[in-house]
């Protein structure tokens, strides 16, 4: 029997290796919505926005800003050291340390300066794969720290928000970030700098409650689900049902909520048209280094 089993797994692992290769030994990539298959390199040249159905695939924050500034080149802003469990909550430090070696990052947002159609600017992008983008103290220092960089040099500021809300194993500190980094945006708003937030498929929870509502332009990804609490626990909360699309960027803006959706192929050019009209007039400009 042991033989029999060990074989059919030996032929089933053949056959998931088969499926995610191409013809030509290229890896696909599948879409979540409608279950096309494409290669990677189709996908990547597309911006992992499905050829078929336009849905837009999620990505790393490595990948937004190598798209975002010119040439992919961008400086990584440098974090301050935070201790990785301030509640000693059980297995998380073991967490954080997997999903390090998983994803290349630190932490669940990752900061950098460069040029964005040769203007100066800094842009922050949360990572989905790291806790959900879910942000703890160290989230929302590193937000706080984009958006004060930015500050001192008089540079935009550009937010690509992905979260799941609030990070459970660091409570009460979770929920501080909220007002912290509400407060870096109160900040830039009062010297009269611009931020633009993006807000991408899933911005839910303290999240959307704090910095990602605050850019002077928010756009928003087709389809993104965007909101505090999720649809069930609303549905369940009120005892009525939602309308259709209820969350959805395209509602959201309808409703005045998001200023515009942009389709990710062109967020490069519509974030460095934004950039240009709010460019300070040069005599007020005081520069400021961003590479």
């Amino acid at each position: 029997m042991e033989g029999l089993f060990g074989e059919r797994r030996r032929a089933l692992g053949a056959l998931s290796t088969l499926r995610g290769k191409g013809g030509r030994g290229e890896e696909l990539v599948t879409c979540a919505a409608c279950g096309g298959e494409e290669t990677r390199e189709t996908m990547h040249r597309s911006g992992y926005v499905c050829p078929r159905c336009g849905c837009h695939l999620r990505v790393s924050a490595q990948y937004r800003l190598h798209s975002l500034f010119d040439q992919g080149v961008y400086r990584e802003l440098e974090a301050a050291p935070l201790p990785d469990d301030p509640l000693a909550f059980p297995g998380y430090r073991e967490k954080l340390e997997g999903l390090r070696q998983a994803t290349g990052l630190s932490e669940a947002f990752l900061a950098g300066a460069g040029k964005v159609e040769g203007i100066a600017a800094v842009a922050g992008a949360m990572d989905s794969r790291f806790l959900m983008g879910s942000m703890g103290t160290a989230v929302g220092e590193r937000v706080t720290q984009a958006a004060e960089y930015a500050t001192k040099y008089r540079l935009p500021l550009i937010l690509f928000c992905a979260s799941g809300g609030a990070r459970m194993q660091e409570g009460i500190l979770s929920l501080m970030q909220m007002a912290k980094t509400a407060a870096a945006l109160e900040r830039r708003k009062k010297e009269g700098l611009f931020t633009v937030t993006v807000l991408t498929h899933p911005t839910t929870g303290g999240v959307t409650a704090s910095f990602a509502s605050l850019g002077d332009i928010i756009l928003a990804e087709p389809g993104a689900l965007i909101g505090f609490a999720g649809p069930r626990v609303i549905r369940q909360t009120i005892g009525q049902q939602l309308p259709e699309g209820f969350q959805r960027a395209e509602f959201l803006e309808q409703h005045g909520f998001v200023d515009r959706v942009v389709d990710r192929r062109r967020q490069r050019e519509t974030l460095a048209l934004l950039l240009r009209l709010h460019q300070p007039p040069a005599k007020r400009r005081k520069g400021g280094k961003a590479g």
